[in-house]
């Protein structure tokens, strides 16, 4: 069994920066893809970005050019590094992992094995 635990999350003003984290334990593969999604009341869970156990990346259009993510394999742990934070990346951010999925399949959150219990990020106007 695999958990995975947020953190990092809060509360910031508009143009902040926040950096979440992703701690991964028990039986982890080599191989994986990460992800993060996130959701908002009302609306639909939504991927964030992605990365692979090779350090292949995704990122959706919302994201790109602000957020980073990367991580250490050695800590199997997950980061993200969002700045220049608006409003509406106000939501709940969940980690996910899977030791099988190719990243080209990153947005098919129905594949995705293990999630974690979401951490709340909220940016203030």
């Amino acid at each position: 069994q695999v958990t995975l635990v947020e953190s990092g999350g809060g509360s910031v003003q508009s143009g902040g920066t926040l950096r979440l984290s992703c701690a991964a334990s028990g039986h982890t593969y080599r191989t994986h893809l990460m992800a993060w999604y996130r959701q908002t009341p009302g609306k639909e869970r939504e991927g964030v970005a992605a990365i692979d156990h090779d350090g292949n990346t995704r990122y959706a259009d919302s994201a790109k050019g602000r957020f980073t993510i990367s991580q250490d394999i050695a800590k199997k742990t997950m980061y993200l590094q969002m700045n220049s934070l608006k409003p509406e990346d106000t939501a709940m951010y969940y980690c996910t992992r899977d030791p099988f999925n190719p990243i080209r399949s990153w947005l098919r959150q129905d594949q995705f094995e293990h999630w974690g219990q979401g951490i709340m990020v909220t940016v203030s106007s």
